[in-house]
């Protein structure tokens, strides 16, 4: 694609980046064809071909962006989809990351688009005060038909059943491994999962320190900067990521790690990325260190002797989180690990497209979101699974909302069948 930055524009870092990115792109439009939002809109303009179209002409003008590039952006997923498909690497998380960067300082959003932005950044990555705002949400469910806004129903309509209580392993502290100490890692425990579902890091650390880790929650690391990140909050992004990449490396440079985990795939894409996030900043090495340590719960259990499994009396349809299929490209370690657990396991029709969760997607975008939901669960359904298991918590809590069936991470699974609880949100197995 040509394009007509000039000289002045290229000496800032993200134009430069914006540059190469789309230089790369051919126009050939492969990308809508696994493209969510333009299957269920049939617009040009949201596709990634439409958007980037969108995108080289704000970032060339400059300036406030026009209403319908702040639309179409806005409806974007970010499920990466056409990363996996795209056959000239053109690195589309990057471009839109900076249109979203560019809108927030540049456009001035409807007071209520501003309230309802300033809410999620600043309840969601805490989680003392994302659990208060769930029982908040609890209270006012029953009503929630008689707001005015869908994206304040959607908030509503999140609040879980039941608010699991604290979990003082999501507390700094060091777990032991259980006889030799294999290895030595990190375990991030995140924001929003430490409010809506608790079982997961605990079942992550009875595995791991079952299999030989000792697991480490390093003192200072929180919200890993996604959520806000992609809102286009740049500045509240990067602080989080700074606290993360400080906390790491006194780990690092103490003890040392052998790996940062994360078993959220949404986080472990933007962890990932921190390197790029840093470049050209002091915390440049470090942020590159961090982004080079860290894996997916399943890509660390791959390197691991996981004990091979009897068969177990589930068949299990695996969800793939687009952040960890699109985003990190795991794709089989997964779907291995439980096979190899006694799982059985199958996919569903359509597999590599979107749940319609992504990240705060499902408050802002409720009726793309919900469509992509019903979509999701049909195919999931059609498997006939005992259970679906996912490796994300944003996809959990979506498809969990809209389905009898219940939704675990895979490593609840794997923490069961090598000798840990069943999940609790599996009902016991009949006599």
């Amino acid at each position: 694609m040509q394009t007509f930055f000039t000289p002045d524009q290229l000496t800032d870092p993200g134009i430069e980046r914006a540059n190469a990115i789309l230089r790369a792109c051919v126009h050939c439009g492969m990308c809508t064809a696994t493209c969510p939002t333009y299957q269920v809109l049939g617009d040009e303009l949201d596709s990634p071909r439409g958007r980037i179209y969108l995108i080289k002409d704000m970032l060339e003008k400059g300036g406030l962006p026009e209403p319908k590039t702040v639309l179409h952006v806005d409806r974007c997923l970010s499920c990466l989809s056409c990363m996996t498909t795209c056959p000239s690497g053109v690195h589309y998380m990057h471009l839109v990351d900076l249109a979203r960067g560019h809108i927030e300082k540049n456009h001035k959003r409807p007071l209520i688009d501003r309230a309802l932005r300033w809410v999620l950044a600043q309840v969601i990555p805490y989680p003392k005060r994302f659990r208060l705002a769930l029982l908040g949400a609890k209270t006012f469910k029953p009503f929630r038909r008689f707001l005015p806004d869908a994206r304040l129903r959607a908030m509503l309509a999140m609040a879980p059943k039941q608010i699991p209580p604290v979990s003082r392993n999501d507390d700094a502290q060091v777990f032991p491994a259980e006889g030799t100490c294999k290895m030595r890692v990190a375990l991030m425990t995140g924001c929003a999962q430490k409010a809506l579902d608790t079982d997961i890091n605990d079942a992550t650390i009875r595995l791991l320190t079952r299999l030989g880790c000792e697991v480490v929650v390093a003192r200072g690391a929180g919200c890993c900067g996604a959520l806000t990140h992609h809102m286009g909050k740049e500045a509240q992004a990067h602080s989080s990521a700074q606290a993360n990449i400080s906390a790491w490396m006194a780990e690092i440079d103490g003890k040392g790690l052998d790996a940062i985990v994360i078993n959220t795939s949404g986080c472990g894409t933007t962890v990932k990325d921190y390197g790029h996030m840093f470049r050209g900043d002091d915390l440049a090495v470090a942020a590159a260190k961090v982004s080079a340590l860290t894996v997916d719960i399943s890509e660390l259990l791959m390197r691991l002797d996981m004990p091979a499994g009897g068969a177990m009396p589930m068949l299990v349809a695996y969800h793939a989180a687009c952040s960890l299929q699109h985003g990190q490209k795991v794709t089989h370690a997964p779907k291995d690990l439980l096979k190899h657990a006694g799982f059985k396991v199958v996919e569903p029709q359509d597999g590599h497209l979107c749940c319609g969760s992504a990240g705060t997607y499902n408050l802002l975008q409720p009726e793309i979101s919900a469509e992509l939901k019903t979509r999701k669960l049909s195919t999931l359904s059609a498997c006939e699974p005992d259970v679906i298991a996912a490796g994300n918590i944003g996809c959990m809590i979506q498809l969990g909302a809209g389905e009898r069936l219940p939704v675990v991470h895979s490593v609840e699974l794997l923490d069961w069948a090598t000798g840990g609880p069943r999940p609790p949100k599996m009902a016991p197995i009949s006599p």
